[in-house]
């Protein structure tokens, strides 16, 4: 299903739980594996194109080959990748020039436990510009991952009726129908805002047609602060993918039903987030039409 999975990593090791799904994934699809790790930003901005010639990022690629060799012993082609830069523009340079199927990023701060709370809505963060840009899915780890069969099996997609939800629901219905798992499509209402009676007519008319053929396909409408919500959710229904859209920065802040709570939920999620942003099809040869069954579609880039 992922063909070409990339993983940003640091040397801190924080981010062992997202190289561990990576590379189970990786084993379990026979994908190319690629650890991203972008060097020069702790140098300072003066040394980041010397780092390549001083030879200090083979270095880097050695102590991080050490570092998550355990993790890779059943992906024996996996590459360890180390450049100079930005960290966000090159995870997206990389990852449109593999045209990669899936990223997976874990918190990507070393002082992630002691800091979470801190990082609700940081927007200027590497993994919410990730997120924001990516031409592929993100998947965010923050915990261990069990990799097993089927895949996933409870599945949670929160919407709020966006262009960019639209492409979150889509895909949510496609994993739904790959793996025959259970689909909760749901959205959050402010105070005030839409009843439930109203939201679940809603979310019945815009999305039931275009999921006929999931057995157990259900909708869900709540009220209330929406990473909480979702959280929620997520725990009561035993979730072990939770599929949202992050708005991208043209979008106001400020009348963004989700943008940071992709964040929020993330980096406090029971299972893997997933960031979808864009129309994709699974590149396993399968797709399906509305009514559930399998149609040839060439996979979209």
């Amino acid at each position: 299903m992922f063909k070409d999975i990339i993983v940003g990593v640091t040397p801190t090791g924080i981010d062992a739980c997202a190289v561990r799904a990576a590379a189970e994934f990786a084993a379990k699809f026979e994908s190319k594996l690629y650890l991203v790790h972008v060097a020069g930003m702790e140098q300072g901005w003066g040394s980041i194109e010397h780092l390549a010639p001083s030879g200090e990022t083979d270095q880097l690629g050695g102590k991080l080959r050490e570092m998550y060799d355990e993790y890779l012993g059943n992906v024996p082609g996996a590459q360890i990748v180390v450049v100079p830069g930005i960290p966000h523009n090159e995870l997206l340079r990389l990852a449109r020039s593999k045209n990669t199927d899936l990223i997976v990023m874990g918190p990507h701060t070393q002082e992630y436990e002691e800091r979470r709370s801190k990082m609700w809505g940081m927007a200027g963060s590497t993994l919410e510009r990730v997120s924001q840009r990516a031409r592929c899915p993100v998947m965010i780890v923050h915990k261990d991952v069990a990799c097993k069969e089927p895949l996933f099996t409870n599945i949670v997609v929160a919407t709020d009726f966006s262009d960019q939800a639209e492409c979150a629901v889509a895909y949510g219905g496609q994993m739904a129908r790959q793996y025959k798992a259970n689909l909760v499509v749901m959205h959050v209402s402010e105070p005030g805002g839409e009843g439930r009676g109203e939201c679940l007519s809603r979310l019945e008319g815009v999305y039931g047609k275009r999921l006929d053929g999931i057995p157990e396909c259900s909708f869900r409408a709540e009220m209330g602060e929406p990473a909480m919500e979702i959280l929620r959710t997520a725990r009561q229904g035993d979730a072990d993918l939770l599929i949202m859209a992050h708005h991208s920065k043209e979008r106001d802040p400020e009348k963004a039903f989700l943008g940071s709570t992709v964040t929020q939920v993330a980096l406090n999620a029971p299972c893997p987030t997933m960031s979808v942003n864009r129309h994709f099809d699974l590149r396993c040869g399968l797709m399906y039409d509305q009514g559930g069954q399998v149609v040839q579609a060439e996979a979209l880039a």
